[in-house]
């Protein structure tokens, strides 16, 4: 029942965001755009909008939406993978560098066109490369005795997301241009500006892929909540099990930071709200956090877009102001534990 819930919900978003801004657009317009587009639908459908309408809704905003629904949903995967790997309520991408090691590739292509050889795909292969190249150095890090230690693996991760978030600082300030800057600036704070259908492909699949992987391993992530004596006593293998999660997590984040930069809040927060309301089953919080986590972000964005309209603010402005409060005030909520103990 939730599942359908946060679904429509997510409808009713993608619907709402897709009308707002500077030209108002009706929901019916808007769908029968949508459907124009669809082949074998498009025919049946009859034109009663305008030229410049077809082209914002489909062109503009509608990939910009649902390049939000893929962000959002990916981060909050990711954010709930890792803190059932690290059994750490402040656990998210960020925190355990894989963003810095994503961020410091794709600034290096974004300011100096490193991995020309990937032509339009230099800024997702480096991204992914560089999300996982920090998740191996800080899992080495976090070994002890051929053993990784989650004490050491959430130290080992803010040790090595500060020092390349220094790198990244670095880089941008050699810029040749202050354009440059400027460019790697908004993205380094997160944006959706600028999307095309084409961005949509590659972080679709690969978000898709990880959360139906996830899915089908829900009983290993919901044993390393219990610690990783009871995984262990119930056959699973911890330490392989843990480099896969590295694995899917450095590759959606890597492919996420690509296309939208740094964007923070949702990989953290989503999954407490999810488990705050459901409980901490990963079958459920799974699939409800990807739903949470594409509808924030659309109403992150839409914000971003609008409140200062003609000027947007980077998105993750938007989601550090609106997230920074709601954990505070989730944290002071007495009920509330790490891992849904309160349900």
């Amino acid at each position: 029942m939730a599942l359908f819930l946060f679904a429509g919900i997510t409808f009713v978003s993608v619907t709402l965001a897709v009308m707002l801004g500077p030209v108002k657009i009706t929901p019916l317009t808007v769908w029968k755009i949508i459907l124009s587009h669809f082949p074998m639908i498009g025919g049946m459908v009859e034109q009663d909008w305008s030229q410049a309408q077809d082209y914002i809704v489909w062109n503009i905003r509608l990939p910009r939406v649902l390049l939000g629904v893929v962000i959002g949903s990916g981060l909050a995967i990711v954010g709930t993978v890792i803190q059932a790997l690290v059994r750490n309520s402040l656990a998210d991408p960020y925190i355990l560098g894989v963003s810095s090691g994503a961020s410091v590739a794709a600034t290096l292509v974004i300011i100096f066109g490193a991995l020309p050889l990937f032509g339009q795909y230099a800024l997702s292969i480096g991204s992914f490369l560089g999300a996982l190249l920090s998740m191996i150095m800080v899992y080495i890090l976090a070994q002890t005795s051929g053993r990784v230690n989650n004490t050491r693996l959430l130290l080992s991760g803010i040790a090595v997301s500060m020092v390349l978030s220094a790198i990244t600082n670095l880089i941008v300030t050699m810029a040749p241009n202050e354009q440059g800057i400027r460019d790697a600036m908004f993205w380094m704070m997160g944006s959706l500006a600028g999307a095309k259908w084409e961005y949509l492909t590659i972080p679709s699949f690969v978000v898709l892929f990880g959360l139906f992987f996830l899915l089908f391993q829900y009983r290993s992530l919901n044993a390393l909540l219990m610690g990783e004596e009871t995984a262990t006593t119930l056959g699973i293998n911890t330490d392989t099990f843990r480099k896969v999660l590295i694995l899917i997590s450095s590759l959606v984040t890597g492919v996420i930071v690509a296309v939208s930069g740094a964007i923070g809040f949702i990989g953290l927060m989503v999954p407490h709200i999810t488990r705050f309301l459901i409980g901490s089953d990963h079958r459920r919080v799974l699939p409800i956090s990807a739903f949470l986590g594409a509808i924030i972000t659309i109403w992150a964005d839409v914000l971003a877009r609008l409140i200062f309209a003609p000027q947007e603010l980077p998105i993750g402005v938007v989601t550090a102001m609106c997230g920074g409060p709601f954990f505070i005030w989730l944290l002071r909520r007495q009920t509330y534990s790490f891992g849904g103990a309160n349900r």
